[in-house]
């Protein structure tokens, strides 16, 4: 089997290649081929030497749909993104990364398959971003997508994409509408949601960070472990279980600022919190206010995708991946 993961410098790309390289089978079955594609050219496991390829190559660049496509990878993770905040200050940029490079890659996929048969498993990040206020108590799946920001519209207008090209037998898709990954390892980014990580992750290394935000406000996480989870699972599923409605809501934990402050307190101490500062940002506050709180997730549930149900496991998960073992 063919695997390409676009996006696979990124975060999640990184995480995604470590879980197979040091669990071969976890897809279920053996990877013959394993192509890495982000605009920088992604590191090279050791484990996959052999039958690894990287490039670097800008999705939303004429012809680079064609170029990744003409390889006839079996299964692609499209992981690939302009992040909430950064799609939001650049209108053009987000735009032609996250929807005109994602329909590019899909049209792609469809002309590949005009000319010999071929449709393959296509596994797609989309974002809670795409639900948009006012909100029911609890989110399902069957709720409206009207996002209030950018980045939300770029990645609703992709699903309805998805799922019409997977209609129409273009490729198997499914869209994974991921919670905010916290804790994100490594230097802040410019999404919007970057602080939800950064409270927790730069006062377990004993730094300083902002909160820009009030205490009490409430949003929907899942830890990276629980990402790549969801990723793997999307690969090897038996997509005949999802029925035509092809984006997925991941389950995750609702819970408050505060709350994650509190969980800080228990598991490293009243000394690590203490090391978060309040400087309160109207714009990021803006952008956070329009976002969705809390999910029905069952349906994902149901076909086997799982998340974390605390956030001192969160943060336990983070410093046992990424600290080893220790604050």
């Amino acid at each position: 089997m063919h695997v390409m993961i676009i996006g696979a410098a990124g975060m999640i790309g990184r995480k995604l290649v470590e879980k197979l390289a040091a669990e071969p089978g976890a897809l279920g079955y053996e990877i013959g081929r394993l192509s890495l594609v982000d605009v920088i050219e992604p590191p090279i496991p050791a484990a996959y030497s052999a039958i690894s390829t990287a490039l670097a190559l800008d999705l939303s660049r004429e012809g680079s749909g064609e170029q990744l496509v003409a390889t006839r990878p079996d299964v692609i993770y499209h992981l690939a993104a302009i992040v909430s905040g950064e799609a939001e200050a650049d209108f053009d940029k987000g735009y032609g990364v996250n929807l005109d490079g994602t329909r590019a890659l899909f049209e792609a996929i469809r002309q590949e398959g005009r000319r010999e048969p071929y449709s393959p498993r296509l596994v797609f990040a989309s974002s809670i971003a795409v639900f948009g206020q006012p909100f029911p108590e609890k989110i399902g799946d069957e709720f409206f997508t009207t996002p209030l920001t950018s980045y939300g519209t770029q990645k609703a207008i992709c699903e309805l994409l998805l799922a019409d090209y997977s209609r129409r037998g273009f490729f198997d898709g499914i869209g994974i509408r991921l919670p905010t990954i916290c804790i994100r390892p490594g230097k802040p980014n410019k999404a919007a949601s970057g602080f939800f990580s950064n409270i927790l992750r730069e006062p377990l290394a004993g730094q300083e960070a902002v909160l820009p935000v009030d205490e009490n406000v409430r949003h929907w996480f899942a830890s990276p472990r629980s990402a790549v989870g969801f990723f793997v699972h999307a690969a090897r599923m038996e997509t005949s279980r999802i029925g035509p409605r092809r984006n997925l809501t991941m389950p995750g934990l609702s819970a408050l600022v505060g709350e994650e402050i509190e969980a800080l307190k228990r598991v490293a101490g009243p000394k690590a919190a203490g090391l978060i500062r309040r400087e309160p940002d109207p714009v990021i506050g803006a952008i956070v206010a329009g976002w969705p709180t809390n999910f029905d997730a069952r349906r994902a549930r149901e076909l086997g995708f799982t998340a974390e149900s605390s956030f001192d496991e969160i943060i336990r998960i983070h410093i046992e991946d990424e600290l080893g073992g220790k604050i």
